[in-house]
């Protein structure tokens, strides 16, 4: 099994241009337009270990995750926790197992057999596993368009760590990561119903008042289109009294009679 160094034939101490050319160099071997279609699985292992090993704090969040979770075995660790199907903390390690070695899609396939959100991972993993494990997990399946559950298991790690600091620094990529998820692609990947859902569930966190304010507006517009004026009303009401310069308001404020006299 190889992790991201392996990848890219470097040690753990290399540095950032030995990582460009590094990846420079094996991307003309197994860039498709050279290997053929043998050489996307490969092209896109490369670029995954590439992105990770440029940004210092997704390098220092996967170092710290691989060296804890992943140890020397004498024996096929791999092999040991596929053959334990009916053992769900094998299967759990599994999952991490598998997308700290690039076999991303292995492991959405157990996590996903396994019933996805509904699988209780931090019952199986220590805390810090499962967070390492679910924040990987996140980044997996926001690549694959599968939006709402990238959603949902951001919100699960937020939530542990607003309750006891662990990822500390590296919150401000997770921060981004779900501010990008919500502003570009949820609303295109659930419904109104559940897009309302997911917006009280970030006012839950206890972002700040802009925040909170943005998420109010989009939850407005979604109730608007479910026909739930009322409520569309309190909820914009509730976002420009945390933010009274929120912007592109103008036409939703008059749909609901709140526009300025």
């Amino acid at each position: 099994m190889e992790n991201y160094y392996q990848i890219l034939g470097l040690e753990q101490s290399a540095s950032d241009e030995q990582i460009k050319r590094a990846f420079r160099e094996r991307a003309k071997k197994v860039h498709p337009d050279i290997a053929g279609e043998a050489g996307k699985h490969e092209m896109q292992k490369l670029l995954t270990a590439y992105e990770t090993l440029l940004n210092q704090e997704r390098r220092a969040e996967y170092d710290r995750a691989y060296t804890r979770f992943t140890k020397h075995y004498d024996f096929d660790y791999r092999a040991f926790l596929k053959e334990r199907k009916d053992d769900p903390e094998s299967q759990a390690k599994l999952i991490f197992f598998d997308l700290l070695h690039l076999e991303e899609e292995e492991a959405l396939e157990v996590w996903h057999g396994l019933g996805g959100l509904d699988f209780p991972l931090d019952a199986y993993l220590d805390r810090e596993d499962w967070m390492d494990c679910s924040f990987i997990l996140a980044e997996e399946l926001d690549k694959r368009g599968l939006y709402y559950e990238a959603f949902m298991l951001l919100i699960d790690i937020i939530r542990e760590e607003r309750r006891k600091p662990y990822f500390r620094h590296f919150m401000d990529e997770v921060d981004i990561f779900l501010k990008n998820l919500v502003r570009t692609k949820l609303n295109h990947a659930v419904d109104d119903e559940l897009l309302v859902e997911c917006m009280e569930e970030l006012i839950d966190l206890g972002y700040s008042r802009k925040d909170e304010a943005r998420w109010l507006r989009i939850m407005a517009e979604a109730l608007v289109r479910l026909d739930l004026l009322a409520e569309a009303r309190t909820a914009l009401q509730g976002a420009l009294e945390r933010d009274p310069e929120l912007p592109n308001v103008v036409l939703l404020k008059r749909r609901l009679g709140l526009a300025a006299k």
